[in-house]
């Protein structure tokens, strides 16, 4: 199955920091994508923009290796590529100073969308976005895309806010998480609300629990001073996870419109119960397998970061009192996997007596590695011999059933796109990202007082001791 690809109209895309990272892996070989199919249309044009002293030959040799490498399938297409190479444009520009801007505008069309995405430090926003007011490049219909991290606390968070909205509106600004990009978030909202079965069941009178699982197989090599800086909190907890318990629990909205679902969500992490402090566990992977521990990779013998968290959260409301909400996520575990485990009731009452005591339905969301929807149900083992009991799974997996044109879409393609379309439904608002520090504020603030190092855990497990009991507690267990 090939989904109908719309062209968008044509466009001007400044990236700052073209160079960099991100662009290189993700943005430039999204754009690539869009372009091969058709969506992005030939008379668009990619404004590189950094402050390294590269030429216009340069920059497209760099862009055209970075798809070689990135984007090794769609880089076979060896005119596309030529095609593409030509919408490039480089410009030197000083994201503090005044040196670049104006030959900047000087590559910006009058009758053209324009798109500002900053794939810089968040210490940078507020710089880029005064000099593109200062130098009038930034337009009533202009749009600016700003990455995470988006704050380090509730204070930040709220200046940076301030430092964006000096030049642009809310409807201009796009604060990217890319999770909510990934093909199996959105079908989460579909599956709810498209759907008769599973809104009369998505309640706590049928759901037991739920789990969300952000797990990595990775440590932080290479990046352990900047990780140490945030932590499993900051950086997977107060947005990632934040966003999928928000996808889940939100109440289904009036209409299919960017604020009338981002209103949802916020009320979702407002009915948030503070977290008690025996409902989460700190862990901290330590050395295993011939490998440093955390410490190692974060340069710092005495470093009280946590890599892991796992916590029991509460919402205080209707539809989900009596219902936890357990996440965790960390480095350095078992194996690399993101998913949504809705847990079901028990029956009231069995009476098939071998099947007491054990879970009943599930219904399992995997984002990652192979995205798909999994549903756990009960069934009588085939032949005779009496009424042998049998879990089987109605599985399905994206690439097999909608085919391969159904994995080829990275997060950051679609995206993109929808910052061209000025569909913001998959972007936080600025009153939900400081909703959800004001929730975590408190947490981390407990542990700074506390002083208290976290539990140590092997590379390769699944996490701390007490996070399995966090669980077991409540006679429940980790998938």
């Amino acid at each position: 199955m090939v989904s109908r690809v719309i062209p968008v109209d044509p466009f001007d895309l400044v990236i700052f920091g073209a160079t960099g990272d991100l662009a290189r892996r993700k943005i430039i070989p999204g754009l690539f994508h869009r372009f091969v199919v058709g969506q992005m249309q030939p008379a668009a044009r990619i404004i590189g923009a950094a402050r390294s002293e590269t030429t216009q030959e340069a920059f497209v040799q760099l862009i055209r290796d970075s798809l070689e490498e990135f984007a090794p399938k769609a880089a076979e297409q060896g005119p596309e590529i030529a095609a593409f190479l030509e919408t490039l444009r480089y410009v030197r520009v000083d994201a503090v100073g005044d040196a670049g801007w104006r030959e900047l505008g000087q590559h910006l069309r009058p009758d053209a969308l324009r798109a500002f995405y900053l794939s810089v430090s968040p210490t940078l926003f507020g710089a880029i976005a005064d000099n593109l007011n200062a130098h009038g490049l930034a337009t009533p219909e202009s749009r600016i895309v700003v990455e995470k991290p988006f704050g380090h606390d509730l204070a930040s968070a709220r200046a940076l806010n301030a430092d964006l909205r000096r030049g642009f509106d809310e409807g201009q600004i796009y604060r990217i998480d890319h999770y909510l990009g990934k093909e199996t978030v959105q079908n989460l909202m579909v599956l709810r609300f498209a759907n008769s079965l599973w809104e009369p069941l998505w309640n706590s009178t049928h759901i037991d629990h739920v789990q969300i699982t952000v797990a990595e197989s990775l440590g932080v090599e290479g990046r352990g001073e900047y990780y140490d800086r945030s932590g499993a909190m900051r950086d997977m907890v107060q947005n990632h996870l934040m966003q999928l318990l928000c996808l889940t629990a939100m109440e289904p909205p009036s209409r299919f419109t960017p604020d009338a679902v981002r209103d949802e969500k916020v009320k979702v992490i407002e009915a948030l119960d503070p977290v008690e402090p025996s409902h989460i566990v700190r862990g901290q992977y330590r050395a295993g397998n011939g490998e440093g521990g955390y410490r190692d990779h974060a340069n710092d013998p005495q470093t009280l970061t946590e890599s892991f968290v796992a916590m029991k959260v509460n919402i205080g409301n209707w539809r989900w009192a009596g219902t936890p909400f357990y996440l965790r996520t960390g480095k350095k575990l078992r194996a690399r996997t993101s998913e949504i485990a809705i847990m079901f009731r028990d029956p009231p009452h069995m009476i098939f007596p071998k099947m007491e005591g054990r879970r009943g339905n599930a219904l399992i969301i995997r984002l990652q590695p192979d995205e798909g929807i999994t549903l756990r149900t009960t069934i009588k083992e085939p032949g005779p011999g009496g009424m042998r009991m049998a879990e089987v799974s109605l599985d399905m997996t994206f690439a097999e059933a909608l085919g391969a044109d159904a994995e080829a879409q990275d997060a950051y393609e679609r995206l993109v796109m929808d910052v061209i379309r000025g569909d913001q439904t998959l972007f936080m608002r600025g009153d939900e990202v400081e909703a959800a520090w004001a929730w975590v504020d408190p947490i981390i603030r407990r542990w700074e007082e506390d002083r208290q190092a976290p539990a140590p855990y092997d590379p390769g497990s699944s996490g701390p001791e007490d996070a399995l009991m966090l669980l077991h507690r409540d006679g429940r267990r980790w998938r």
